[in-house]
């Protein structure tokens, strides 16, 4: 199998969204019977739409999709997030797949998919279905703070894993990526990846994560500082960063944001773990975040140095710190307004009138009907 890859190619395949079709959907904005800016940041958001979808006035949100990467981390046998019993990421995957799970009950009411990737869940494959694990690379990531998470092969393999599920979704009809994780220690790799590519200490970037109280804090805040140490001398090269100090999950949702870019797939950014490979992928293309959007404010500290080196200004603050798509998701309805706020009207009754079906009102009891029960 060729594990060679020459990152220096999205620089030229990434474009910039249609700069002409924003300008038509901020012209639009105005010719709408309203104050001017009178709907805040929905204008902004409306127009970014025009421009990575390429028209105006604007497609509505139809098929959008909430896309979850799984895999666990070695640092997570540390003790560096809340006390959990073994194998709870699978059973975070489990119940995402079978409706239970926040972001599966928000889907169902926003009218999103919901799919996940299987990149290094610490758990036999044969637990979930075929279309889960298609992708797998490993079972867990090494321990990066004495270790590397990957070998250089399996680096390779999980980013193009990111770039296939990107291709995927793009030739699906995919029209909106909320962009989620599943995995135990993954904000510990995050804060790892952010502090290295910011230049900052670990103190800096540590947050509290799952809920961890000030003792955990601390061993989560020295094994980052340990994991920078091995990080710092690959930070030349963005595959050797992602092997020695990510993991498979890692490495494939920056393999997925680049190759969405090229795509022209918009993508809205959920937690510290999405925030971390965003700026991973904008070291190897410096246009793909114009394809992106920063869902809500997690509260974590990697997460906000991040989207300030990436100059994204989050759409909502929430402090959703539990990952799994939840803050992405939540950004949904906000898009929804924006595109059919600035979509042809005939677009979005079209729309509404397929996706929500009359309704019989329920039958409430007659006055005499309630006597006779007494």
């Amino acid at each position: 199998m060729d594990t060679t890859m020459d990152l220096d190619t999205f620089s030229s395949l990434v474009e910039r969204p249609d700069e002409s079709a924003r300008r038509a959907a901020e012209e639009r904005w105005q010719q709408l019977d309203k104050p001017p800016a009178g709907l805040g940041r929905l204008e902004e958001l409306g127009s970014w739409l025009a421009s990575v979808q390429g028209a105006s006035p604007v497609r509505p949100l139809t098929a959008a999709k909430v896309l979850l990467f799984a895999g666990d981390h070695g640092v997570a046998a540390l003790g560096v997030s809340r006390p959990a019993p073994a194998g709870r990421t699978a059973q975070r995957v489990h119940a995402v797949l079978d409706g239970t799970a926040p972001v599966a009950v928000l889907a169902r009411r926003y009218g999103a998919e919901v799919r996940v990737v299987d990149l290094a869940v610490d758990a036999d494959a044969g637990e979930f279905p075929a279309e889960v694990v298609q992708h797998r690379v490993r079972r867990g990531s090494g321990r990066i703070d004495i270790e590397d998470a990957l070998s250089p092969q399996e680096a390779v393999r999980a980013f193009r894993a990111g770039m296939a599920v990107a291709d995927e979704e793009a030739d699906a009809g995919t029209d909106l990526v909320l962009l989620g994780d599943l995995g135990a220690g993954s904000t510990t790799v995050a804060a790892v990846l952010v502090g290295a590519l910011c230049g900052t200490d670990a103190a800096a970037v540590t947050g509290r994560g799952s809920g961890i109280d000030d003792h955990v804090w601390m061993v989560k805040c020295s094994t980052v500082r340990d994991a920078l140490r091995r990080a710092r001398p690959v930070l030349g090269d963005q595959l050797a960063l992602l092997a020695t100090v990510g993991g498979a999950d890692f490495a494939a949702i920056t393999g997925f944001l680049l190759q969405a870019a090229a795509r022209k797939l918009p993508v809205v950014l959920d937690g510290t773990v999405s925030a971390a490979c965003a700026l991973v992928a904008q070291r190897i293309a410096f246009r793909a975040p114009e394809w992106w959007r920063a869902g809500q404010s997690s509260g974590e500290p990697a997460q906000a140095k991040a989207y300030d080196r990436l100059t994204l200004t989050p759409l909502q603050s929430l402090d959703v710190s539990m990952g799994e798509g939840v803050g992405a998701l939540l950004a949904l309805p906000l898009l929804q307004a924006a595109s059919d706020t600035l979509a042809d009207p005939a677009d979005t009754l079209l729309v509404t009138t397929a996706t929500r079906a009359p309704q019989e009102p329920p039958r409430l009891p007659s006055a005499a009907e309630l006597l006779g029960r007494l």
